[in-house]
């Protein structure tokens, strides 16, 4: 079993009046509730929080917790010698549960009912499902493992589109077996992004390089030019300079409100190491003529 430091989830002191801790949830509760948070990690923190909220809003779950005594954070222990027929009633196998479990045993006895009879939901699993930029683009399906207990099954699970980087996919149901007749917890897939071979990502925006010819560079053109999906046409504009960024507006990643970022195209001016007499010629003319300096301030 391992330790949670349910005051410093709320980050209360131990000692905190009931009043505190509900003050303290309700701001987090705020803060990292999924639909008014977007970040990673939030909806973990809400759920922590709602936990630690469970348990020291009761005064008998409470007492007990602190009968536990102080564990470094997530390190294994079990519960000291006496606590079971203290505050379990009895119980003395720790080993399948967790702290929120052991503590909501509790509930069961006081309710009149045997802990060990009390239905148990499955702990809810996690797991990183790494998926391509254009998949989380258009979507996809992938099969994956599950094991629980001695069995194991394969699972197809459909990857929505617009999945972001970060975000959770919850598989309802297909978490840890209930226990006692409990229902079964849920699946989380946190998402990862692979990297691209040409495109680099920044937030929801892609980036890549695109070289360009003196020429074009100076004369403009339109260059085909790729994207995650079909290749577009971009104008480049007449004196364009080197590491110039040019945008394709709604070509890059999904991102928040159905809105989509954008593509850029960073300028990188190439010049040509081998030319022929007649380019050399025409380079020595234009030379001649042309009052450009670049040096000059």
């Amino acid at each position: 079993m391992k330790y949670k430091d349910y005051y410093a989830v709320l980050g209360v002191a131990s000692d905190a009046t009931l009043e505190q801790i509900k003050k303290a949830y309700r701001l987090l509760a705020k803060a990292h509730h999924p639909d008014m948070s977007k970040e990673v990690g939030a909806e973990e923190r809400f759920k922590d929080a709602a936990e630690a909220y469970a348990c020291l809003k009761n005064p008998e779950k409470r007492a007990a917790y602190d009968a536990l005594g102080k564990v470094p954070e997530d390190e294994g222990f079990s519960p000291p010698a006496g606590w079971g027929s203290t505050y379990a009633h009895g119980q003395t196998s720790f080993e399948d549960m967790d702290l929120a479990d052991l503590l909501a045993s509790l509930s069961a006895h006081s309710k009149g009912t045997s802990a060990h009879s009390q239905p148990l939901p499955g702990r809810d699993l996690k797991d990183t499902v790494h998926i391509s930029m254009l998949d989380s683009l258009l979507g996809c399906k992938m099969t994956f493992l599950i094991k629980g207990g001695h069995a194991e099954k394969h699972i197809e699970v459909s990857i929505p589109a617009g999945v972001r980087q970060g975000q959770s996919i919850r598989l309802r149901g297909m978490g840890g077996e209930g226990r006692r007749g409990g229902p079964p917890g849920d699946m989380y897939l946190h998402v990862d992004l692979l990297s691209h071979p040409m495109f680099k990502r920044i937030g929801e925006d892609l980036y890549f390089n695109l070289a360009v010819t003196p020429w074009e560079a100076v004369l403009g053109a339109e260059i085909e030019v790729p994207t995650l999906q079909s290749p577009v046409i971009l104008s480049l504009p007449a004196g364009t300079q080197n590491a110039q960024k040019l945008r394709i507006k709604g070509r890059g990643l999904p991102g928040t409100n159905l809105q989509r970022g954008d593509l850029f195209a960073v300028i990188h001016l190439e010049i040509p190491s081998n030319v022929t007499d007649e380019e050399r010629r025409l380079y020595q003319s234009l030379a001649k003529v042309s009052s450009f300096n670049p040096r000059h301030t």
